[in-house]
């Protein structure tokens, strides 16, 4: 995976528009009823960052990042400022936001995810892209200590205990996100004389799989 750990300017992000995607086959059989298949396990982020472009020098903040990224071929992070928390957006995250797994006295190692609950439904996404300092963990609602009790991998969005957490007891975490993105083109095109007249570049971002 081509990725550069570093984040697109959050002034230019704020302002984009976006959001998930998913892919579903759709086939209307003969007695007029469907029958719907999705070949995605997980949905796919897709954001037009053109829209929080706000002046010149954001176009050139812009090209620039673009340039060091060399278009399609290495990855980035992104914030998106509707879902970039374990918890809402307008409180802080907490220790026990979401369940990463229940010990059992010798796993070491807990991947985070985030849980999306509509009813008696739910969806559990994982998160490969923490922000680094922001990982809170409880162990059966006691707070450890980041580097004393346990590591962040902020590459990966994995937490490694010293000692594995005992057989039953439940492990959860509270943590700031980005998306690992790509841009979504090989081509930004600019135009002053358009900027100035209210009309802003596309520039296509999509989710990747990392």
């Amino acid at each position: 995976m081509q990725f550069h750990e570093v984040r697109f300017p959050t002034t230019l992000s704020f302002g984009s528009v976006g959001g998930p995607e998913r892919r579903t086959d759709v086939v209307t059989i003969s007695n007029g009823f469907e029958e719907r298949n999705s070949p995605w396990a997980h949905s796919r982020r897709r954001y037009d960052a053109g829209m929080g472009m706000r002046s010149l020098d954001d176009i050139e903040v812009l090209i620039a990042f673009f340039e060091a990224r060399m278009g399609q071929l290495f990855g980035f992070r992104w914030k998106d400022w509707s879902d970039f928390r374990s918890c809402r957006p307008s409180v802080q995250p907490g220790a026990q936001d979401q369940d990463l797994g229940v010990g059992d006295g010798a796993q070491l190692t807990f991947e985070l995810r985030k849980t999306y609950v509509s009813g008696a439904f739910s969806y559990v996404r994982p998160i490969t892209k923490p922000v680094e300092g922001s990982v809170l963990v409880a162990l059966d609602g006691q707070v450890q200590t980041l580097g004393v009790d346990f590591t962040v991998d902020a590459g990966i969005g994995v937490v490694t205990f010293v000692t594995p957490p005992a057989a039953g007891v439940a492990v959860t975490a509270g943590f700031e996100f980005d998306v690992p993105v790509r841009f979504d083109t090989d081509a930004i095109q600019t135009s002053v004389a358009s900027f100035r007249a209210g009309e802003v570049p596309n520039v296509p971002i999509v989710e990747v799989r990392v």
